[in-house]
């Protein structure tokens, strides 16, 4: 059986190594600044806090060798939705896109600017100002402050620049990336060998008691969050060179890349704090590098951290619009969104539709509450997704596939086993961010049954 790409207004223009570099910038971004003072609230415990983190990892690894399969076969813009459309129907791939556009783009990328802007403020010393808010039945729904206009003019600038072009658009990532990178193992080198920490803040053992109860899955939540984009590179499965081989191999390399750099990084922050000094620290990268550092270096590494912020700003704004793009050439989204700037080249209407959802949720929600938000709902897809590889394996054994998931059916069933743990205590211990991701769900089919009762008022025939 062949798999007919679909995508033909979009050039193959990415090689192996931005598409690895794709992976990393969506992977290390805000997660890994931001997460770890929410994790010790939770555990207490910083060995088990590491451990979180591995497993975390591996959930991450088991999910990018089961991608890898899917992006070999399938090798289009749009990622799981195109998975989910070609394994449980158009109507599955359409919630896939839209939880994509609000939740696993928009939202991180209005998570990543509220860092940025935390981090930059923070290493100019500047205070984050008074905020205005506009209150509905006794809730605060639009909160503007200083911190938040940076962090909506950071959305703005960046999606001019993925606008402008494809290239531009890579190169510019590229840069940011390596240039994280650089700042990271910076860091874990001169924290670990020249900082002011202790190694009295590992003396406690793990506490493998927590590891069976909701505090740990909880935890696990705020972990997705940091590991998500681990699938970055299958969201433009069209625009790749050789995308049988590339895709594959770019996930496997840029999730244990990062795996690693994450678990080296969180021994430096209980290195340089203790469990206490970190616990709910949103700043906990600014907070480390000032224990380590002093005040003066520590301002240093603030700044850094929030240049290096933009390379995962970047990515998500240069990826998302690939799947809703997908979406609207399938006839299952609003025609719109699926057209291409014939001089630019580039999904534009797209992007600014995304830019346009990230503002909003940047003046109208709290940074912890997008992380739990964005996890549950993330994790909740990403398994539906390697069950659809699961499903095509049994329906479909025809299907061309260059490569194949390693450890098959180990892998997938742990991924999809840890997905379930995670959601099942989300929704037990973190009610309303679960019900509000499944809120999202709900508010999708609503619009799915709209564009299908829409398309076929035009005469055509909506399949599902």
């Amino acid at each position: 059986m062949k798999n007919h790409p679909n995508n033909n207004d979009l050039k193959r223009e990415i090689g192996f190594f931005s598409a690895t570099i794709l992976v990393v910038a969506n992977m290390i971004g805000t997660g890994i600044f931001t997460t770890s003072g929410f994790i010790m609230e939770e555990l207490g415990n910083p060995q088990t806090m590491l451990l979180c983190w591995l497993v975390g990892g591996v959930f991450a690894l088991c999910g990018a060798l089961c991608y890898g399969e899917l992006g070999a076969a399938f090798p289009k813009a749009g990622g799981e939705y195109v998975y989910l459309r070609e394994s449980f129907g158009k109507w599955m791939g359409f919630l896939s896109g839209w939880v994509s556009l609000i939740v696993g783009f928009s939202a991180p990328i209005a998570a990543a600017s509220i860092a940025f802007a935390t981090y930059l403020f923070q290493s100019f010393s500047l205070p984050l100002g008074p905020s205005i808010s506009i209150p509905f039945l006794g809730f605060d729904i639009v909160t503007l402050s200083p911190r938040g206009m940076v962090a909506i003019g950071t959305i703005i600038t960046f999606s001019l620049v993925h606008y402008h072009s494809l290239l531009v658009g890579s190169r510019v990532q590229n840069v940011l990336t390596l240039f994280k990178i650089g700042i990271i193992v910076v860091f874990v080198a001169a924290g670990l060998f020249l900082g002011n920490g202790s190694m009295s803040n590992f003396s406690e053992g793990p506490d493998m008691r927590s590891v069976f109860q909701d505090k740990f899955a909880v935890s696990l939540i705020f972990v997705t969050f940091a590991y998500s984009g681990w699938n970055a590179a299958a969201y433009l499965g069209g625009e790749i060179k050789k995308p049988s081989s590339n895709i594959p191999l770019a996930l496997f390399i840029g999730t244990v890349l990062v795996m690693g750099l994450y678990l080296l990084i969180n021994v430096v922050y209980v290195y340089a704090l203790s469990a206490k000094e970190m616990s709910g620290v949103l700043e906990v990268g600014a907070k480390s590098a000032v224990s380590l550092f002093g005040n003066h270096m520590g301002k240093y590494f603030s700044g850094a951290i929030a240049i290096g912020l933009l390379s995962v700003l970047s990515a998500m704004i240069m990826t998302g619009p690939r799947v809703y793009y997908a979406m609207s050439k399938d006839g299952v989204f609003f025609e719109l969104f699926g057209k291409v700037n014939k001089i630019r080249r580039t999904p534009a209407y797209s992007i600014f539709l995304q830019a346009g959802i990230a503002i909003v949720m940047v003046i109208t929600a709290t940074f912890d509450k997008l992380l739990l938000y964005i996890g549950f709902t993330l994790s909740l897809f990403a398994m539906l997704t390697v069950l659809g590889m699961m499903v095509l394996r049994i329906r479909e054994p025809d299907l061309v596939r260059k490569y194949k998931t390693f450890g098959y059916p180990i892998t997938p069933l742990l991924f999809i086993l840890g997905n379930l743990w995670i959601i099942y205590f989300s929704i037990k211990s973190r009610p309303i961010a679960a019900f509000s991701g499944l809120g999202t769900v709900g508010l999708g089919v609503c619009v799915y049954l709209y564009l299908k009762n829409r398309t076929k008022k035009r005469g055509q025939v909506g399949t599902s």
